[in-house]
């Protein structure tokens, strides 16, 4: 027991070191780092064609591969060109059923040399069944990678020192993967989680290995409870909607009147998976003061994009094992379902134009080649390369033309709760049929007193406001618009339901077919 008591002790007088000395590294790293572009690639061409060339020099021996002929394309002059004309467009259906399943079987070489270790579990907001997406050790270190690009990015925020002394809360997936015999799947979360550095893990990380393998959500956030007032969190890492849960949970069993209370050096934000503008007002009511924001794109297939800097949209990692491509969200490319067709027009980076939206295809290091990754994003910063993520190709909502993205419902729905003061957590929305014409039927989760009728004569301006396409529809297409208020609590429900309870798991903000029916026959049961 002595010895186990010396041991912590000298962890505990350690802290205050490697505090400082990580201090000064990341302010070294945002002052002196131009030469390894942690802040901005200078010529993203340069940079896009090296990542491109190495990620074809890896896969030329694989099936997938030879399939395509690697080596000849790598052999061309114009390396890119020759990439998108000879490998077709794959979403997650095409490339699981002709690729990635020999993966799960345990072949090697397929797609990305060697064997596939661990997979992702994902089922984005729309689909009813995981999604397994490959992750190999080289996309582990490329994660990694660009981690640390962005701690080094704290360097331009002013942080005191003993800042980082304190500790990290991220909210994920259990790192006790799932294993049969061939490989190990979980949530990304869970598996980066999983392979973080020692000396992180030991002196920063929270909630530490024993919570962190805990796969029942309700029983992991009761520990966390439980363990709040032991630790010194300085930031935290996870989606929005389970953190405000999480710090409902801490203040109501403490009776505190905010979170500050208990971890007073709470400074820092790092979030992603959805828009955190809706949920920003109700989140700020449980902190005494805001905390500086940073939003990340780590998506199941890769970590693409990080806010580099204060107060700005993120960057585009141009440079680490990621080549992109962007596809114009148009009718041309995508049918009216959002399903990409077969031939699209694909641009580079250098060909996109600021303010229009695209969807994003990605080839990477774990064998994603020419991939529908399924989000669509807006050019805001040539400059800097930086993107808003607008919205998923499946969630645009346009019944006859009213091309209404998630961008523009997040955004109704924040000025709903700024105008009403209300906190407004989760939504979505479904097209129906409507007296042989269409309608929006909206589903809001707020536990705060807000009137139906109210709120949908504001949703409606707000939008007629946002996107002229839906004006213009509103005059005659689309009769109907109704918006019902339900308790937060129903919307969780739900998600436990189908199994999505937690982590980096998101509520899709509309629903389609057999999905939208599922959700009104819920809804159906718990009004009795």
């Amino acid at each position: 027991m002595r010895k186990d008591i010396d041991k912590e002790a000298r962890r505990s007088s350690r802290k205050p070191v490697v505090g400082s000395i990580l201090k000064a590294a990341v302010e070294f790293k945002a002052e002196k780092a131009p030469r390894l572009r942690v802040f901005k690639v200078t010529d993203p061409v340069t940079a896009q064609n090296r990542v491109l060339k190495k990620l074809l020099t890896q896969a030329s021996d694989t099936a997938f591969g030879t399939r395509y002929n690697f080596k000849k394309i790598l052999n061309s002059n114009q390396i890119r060109e020759k990439f998108a004309a000879t490998v077709p467009v794959y979403d997650y259906d095409k490339m699981y059923r002709e690729w990635w399943y020999r993966c799960l079987a345990g072949e090697t070489f397929v797609a990305w040399p060697g064997k596939i270790k661990y997979f992702a579990l994902s089922s984005g907001t729309s689909g009813a069944s995981s999604k397994y997406i490959p992750v190999t050790g080289d996309m582990i270190k490329a994660i990694r990678k660009t981690s640390m690009r962005q701690l080094f990015s704290l360097g331009r925020y002013d942080f005191p020192e003993t800042l980082f002394q304190k500790q990290a809360l991220m909210l994920g997936g259990s790192t006790q993967l799932q294993y049969n015999g061939i490989y190990y799947a979980g949530d990304l979360s869970g598996i980066t989680t999983g392979n973080l550095p020692l000396w992180f893990e030991e002196r920063f990380y929270k909630p530490g290995r024993h919570i962190s393998k805990e796969r029942d959500w309700q029983k992991k956030i009761e520990e966390i409870v439980q363990k709040a007032p032991e630790w010194d969190i300085a930031a935290i890492v996870g989606v929005p909607a389970w953190f405000q849960i999480l710090f409902q949970k801490i203040i109501e069993r403490y009776h505190l009147t905010t979170i500050h209370d208990i971890w007073p050096n709470l400074a820092i934000f790092v979030h992603g998976g959805v828009a955190f503008e809706p949920y920003k007002q109700s989140f700020e009511k449980l902190l005494a003061h805001p905390l500086a924001y940073m939003e990340t794109y780590l998506a199941s297939e890769g970590f693409l994009a990080y806010q580099s800097r204060p107060d700005s949209p993120m960057e585009l990692v141009l440079d680490n094992s990621i080549f992109f491509e962007f596809v114009p969200f148009t009718d041309k490319n995508f049918d009216e379902d959002g399903s990409i067709v077969a031939h699209p027009e694909t641009l580079f980076i250098d060909q996109i134009e600021e303010g229009k939206e695209y969807a994003v295809l990605i080839s990477t290091c774990s064998g994603a080649w020419r991939y529908l990754i399924g989000d669509t994003v807006r050019l805001v910063n040539r400059e800097r390369n930086e993107i808003l993520i607008t919205g998923r190709t499946k969630s645009f909502l346009s019944l006859c033309g009213e091309h209404l993205s998630v961008d523009n419902m997040n955004r109704a729905v924040q000025m709903l709760g700024e105008e009403k003061g209300v906190g407004i957590l989760e939504y979505t929305v479904l097209g129906v049929k409507s007296n042989g014409m269409f309608g929006h039927r909206w589903f809001i989760g707020c536990d705060q007193p807000l009137d139906a009728v109210e709120a949908t004569e504001k949703i409606d301006a707000y939008l007629k406001e946002l996107n002229d396409d839906y004006r213009v529809e509103r005059l005659e297409a689309i009769r109907d618009v109704k918006v019902e208020v339900l308790p937060l609590q129903i919307f969780y429900d739900y998600m436990r339901k189908q199994g999505k309870e937690g982590s980096q798991n998101k509520f899709p903000r509309v629903l389609k077919g057999a999905k939208a029916d599922e959700w009104l026959e819920y809804l159906k049961t718990v009004k009795g």
